[in-house]
């Protein structure tokens, strides 16, 4: 029996596959100090458009953002970190994207990955890419990340694995990418303005059938950048469990969650 490559059907050359319109989402609270560096890094071959949404900040984060080019929008009332990315995402759709990439704009993620994300989803590999910033423990704890923060993060990716049948490195980066057709089937817009935000939506990811996957991103941690405290880490993490419970309660048919309902229209 042959055993060449004229037995298998050959893949599509990426050169060939439709580029698209790439759009990059920004939800942003006091980021003055970080958008510029954050911006820079972007390959500007690799983005069509940068959307920056700034949820009341304190310092001039709208000023700078503006001076940078970007499409600024301005939350007149805190809406929360979920509440700005319903935003961000509204706004993508709206003009036109068929890749959008949520970076969080305090400059903790690299954003030069921004192009090798979206050419796994064009190549259709995953429908979702996660940025990981934890390749190893090392190199996490060497970028500045806490040792509770670390070990938190790895007990909670670990169940988060185990429950929805997935081997992400991150559950809970800030770089994260999608294609249009997640935006538009996941019913996002019933999560919650607050950090779980992120949760849901995987946990809706994972629901609603979408491939996922991740790329390694190193992260820096310093004062400017964004996080969250002890406190409202144990609230995040004790959210996310009960994402998980009601994940499994929807998909067994013992209860019905408006986050895991089908959109309509």
């Amino acid at each position: 029996m042959s055993t060449t490559t004229e037995n298998f059907s050959r893949a599509t050359p990426l050169s060939a596959i439709p580029r698209g319109k790439v759009i990059v989402v920004m939800p942003a609270y006091n980021a003055a100090t970080t958008v510029k560096a954050t911006v820079e890094d972007l390959p500007p071959d690799a983005v069509d458009e940068i959307i920056l949404v700034d949820d009341c900040s304190k310092d001039n984060t709208v000023e700078v953002a503006q001076g940078l080019g970007l499409t600024v929008i301005r939350h007149e009332s805190n809406q929360g970190y979920g509440g700005n990315q319903k935003t961000c995402y509204t706004r993508a759709l709206e003009s036109g994207a068929d890749y959008v990439v949520m970076i969080h704009p305090d400059y903790q993620y690299d954003a030069r990955a921004v192009g090798v994300a979206v050419d796994i989803m064009r190549l259709g590999t995953c429908d979702v890419v996660l940025g990981s910033r934890i390749r190893t423990r090392r190199e996490a704890l060497a970028g500045g990340m806490p040792m509770w923060k670390y070990i938190a993060n790895r007990l909670l990716t670990l169940t988060e694995n185990l429950a929805l049948g997935q081997n992400l490195g991150d559950f809970h980066s800030g770089f994260r990418a999608y294609r249009r057709e997640v935006l538009e089937r996941i019913p996002w817009q019933n999560n919650t303005n607050d950090f779980a935000f992120d949760s849901q939506f995987l946990a809706q990811s994972v629901y609603f059938g979408f491939k996922l996957g991740d790329i390694p991103v190193p992260v820096r941690y310093f004062d400017q950048a964004s996080s969250i405290n002890f406190r409202r880490c144990i609230t995040y993490g004790n959210t996310t469990l009960l994402i998980l419970v009601q994940f499994w309660l929807q998909k067994l048919g013992l209860a019905r969650f408006k986050i895991f309902q089908k959109r309509e229209g």
